[in-house]
């Protein structure tokens, strides 16, 4: 088969054997492949999925080929959107419980797969783990990425009563309220909490999703309400800044971090299963949605890359074999 697989300096199309599924995994004729930053070079997170002789790849959509012997839910010809490894490829395997069927509204292969990564993510940020309540303000931060772009939603869909994104871009912070904003703030700006404090009657928001740490930090916590939560997702500004102590503890902030990568399996199934109970509704009804930024031939994976490194996309970058 044909994959994108990490080279000394760039991507390679290889032709490179087929996978073949694990007795808890379903193998996957990839038709889509939603592009993330942590496949990137040198991003945080990257791990094994830059090692050279690798493919990268962790969210696709396609047609289920094969299952495994303890796979259930799921039969050869379904059609499923998924987490793994190796997407960057015409076939791709996926443990069973990190594969979602598609919903039958004539979602295309390439609007599927750009759900899987952004949903769990900001599931287990905003609900699992921030326990945003209805009624409470939410801020978050990168919000013009596609993770940022469904945690709008998600909030807005979970009852916030002021939800509140930011960009340092300024064409792209001028649609964020097409997609659940109530206030857009350029963090940019010193002291641009002060603008978050004034729309919070001085309060500060109940709840940061942070996908930029570094330079934010303090701001944010500025920006926080006491008692309230920040939910460190990424470190897209940096994985170091100092950090003022003593407003953390005035403020009594639950600084909480979350990835994947130290997740075991059934942690990661049950992140899909949760998210599932709560938002599948409104996914088959089409009311959590991202836009596609940019469409790739997996043939230009290393260009499809490239792109996402100018940071001038909005949404996500997706691409076919």
């Amino acid at each position: 088969m044909k994959a994108a697989v990490v080279g000394e300096n760039a991507l390679e199309i290889r032709e490179v054997p087929r996978p073949q599924p694990k007795s808890t995994e379903v193998l996957i004729k990839v038709r889509a492949i939603g592009m993330n930053r942590a496949e990137l070079p040198g991003s945080y997170g990257s791990g094994h999925t830059r090692v050279t002789g690798t493919i990268p790849g962790i969210e696709w959509s396609g047609e289920v080929i094969e299952c495994g012997a303890e796979v259930r839910g799921l039969k050869p010809g379904d059609r499923v959107m998924c987490n793994g490894q190796g997407g960057y490829a015409e076939y791709a395997v996926a443990d069973y419980g990190r594969a979602l069927p598609i919903p039958a509204n004539n979602m295309s292969w390439e609007q599927a797969a750009t759900y899987p990564g952004a949903l769990g993510t900001m599931h287990d940020a905003i609900v699992t783990n921030a326990k945003l309540q209805h009624g409470e303000a939410i801020l978050i931060q990168g919000a013009s990425s596609g993770v940022g772009l469904m945690g709008l939603q998600v909030a807005k869909l979970r009852g916030a009563k002021l939800v509140i994104g930011t960009s340092t871009n300024d064409a792209r912070r001028a649609r964020l309220k097409e997609f659940g904003a109530d206030l857009v703030v350029d963090t940019r700006k010193a002291n641009w909490s002060e603008e978050v404090l004034e729309a919070t009657d001085g309060k500060g928001v109940a709840v940061i999703i942070d996908m930029i740490s570094g330079p934010v930090v303090n701001e944010n916590m500025k920006a926080t309400a006491v008692l309230g939560r920040i939910i460190n997702v990424g470190r897209l500004g940096g994985g170091r800044a100092e950090f003022d102590c003593n407003l953390h503890a005035n403020k009594r902030i639950a600084y909480i971090g979350v990835t994947h990568r130290t997740r075991s399996m059934d942690e990661l199934r049950a992140e899909v299963s949760n998210m599932r109970a709560d938002l599948w509704d409104a996914v088959s009804a089409g009311k959590l949605s991202l836009p596609i930024d940019r469409l790739f031939k997996l043939d230009d994976a290393e260009a499809a890359q490239q792109h996402m490194r100018t940071n001038a996309h909005f949404g996500k970058i997706v691409m076919v074999p």
